[in-house]
């Protein structure tokens, strides 16, 4: 199962140009043989006509570009403009994989007025892996310029994987065969990859909140999330995603777009890579490949 996950600025590269295609086939050159399994994008845009580089319906373009895929987009920000054009920005999920369950979750939003910020959200995309099973890919985009905001994204995020696994122990009673079809019996696993751009380093607060052991709360030390690349890698610093070619935003390349597994999935992590050499975006893409 291979994963990649990228923010994509709108898929505006550092050229200024604006192309969803150079999004799918660099994140296909990164996963080599067979492409993706899962796409996990971060700053996809909708009605955004203004921002740099002019994006257009993003989301209907990359289902065109993505056939045999299911897409989902979850809008962080769903708002209209001041002529009432509607607009749209948030991240997507595609997948070649059965889809088992999907959900869209905000984030808190806490109030901070002397910093700017937007509505941020999760989604979370069950899906059916033929060796592993059930595997809940959650991805997000946490606050940049808040660090009150970020840590309380980061507790959410959290406790949105313990309410996830808590379900494994103590699922919802099954009502009778052909009864109210929601209520049917949902996939419950603590297989868990939660990815994407996180804005922090690996010494901010959020990180260390993210990583908080569940054990203690849960007794299943294999809920617990841990950075897969620590998993394959040890001390050996993550390769910075972040800031290598554009330095608008600080003056040393970083390392903020990580990807986290359960404990359950742990040992199933193969290979983690990352391309540095893409420009199409201003942030790097990031692979992982379990088994």
């Amino acid at each position: 199962m291979k994963i990649v996950t990228w923010n994509t600025q709108w898929c505006c590269g550092l050229d200024g140009v604006v192309s969803p295609q150079r999004i799918v086939e660099s994140a296909h050159e990164l996963a080599g043989t067979d492409g993706f399994d899962v796409l996990c994008l971060q700053e996809i845009a909708q009605g955004y006509a203004d921002l740099p580089g002019h994006p257009g319906d993003q989301p209907a373009e990359l289902t065109a570009l993505l056939p045999g895929y299911q897409l989902f987009f979850g809008a962080a920000v769903d708002e209209l403009s001041q002529d009432n054009h509607r607009q749209r920005f948030g991240n997507l999920v595609a997948t070649r994989l059965p889809v088992q369950q999907v959900a869209h979750h905000m984030l808190p939003w806490p109030a901070e007025g002397d910093v700017p910020s937007m509505p941020r959200m999760c989604t979370v995309v069950t899906v059916q892996d033929p060796l592993l099973g059930p595997v809940r890919v959650m991805t997000t985009h946490l606050e940049y310029y808040s660090q009150i905001q970020r840590n309380a994204q980061a507790d959410a995020l959290r406790a949105l994987h313990l309410e996830a696994c808590a379900h494994i122990n103590a699922p919802p009673k099954p009502l009778p065969e052909h009864t109210t079809w929601p209520f049917r019996t949902k996939a419950h696993t603590p297989h868990t990859v939660l990815c994407g751009d996180f804005n922090m380093q690996s010494d901010d607060p959020a990180y260390a909140r993210i990583l908080t052991p569940h054990a203690h709360e849960t007794g299943r030390a294999e809920w617990s999330l841990q950075n897969a690349w620590l998993l394959l890698y040890g001390m050996v610093p993550q390769a910075p995603t972040f800031r290598l070619f554009d330095r608008r935003f600080g003056p040393d390349p970083v390392t903020c777009d990580f990807i986290f597994v359960s404990g359950s999935l742990a040992p199933h992590v193969h290979e983690m890579r990352i391309d540095g050499i893409t420009q199409v975006s201003d942030h790097q893409p990031v692979l992982i490949r379990l088994g």
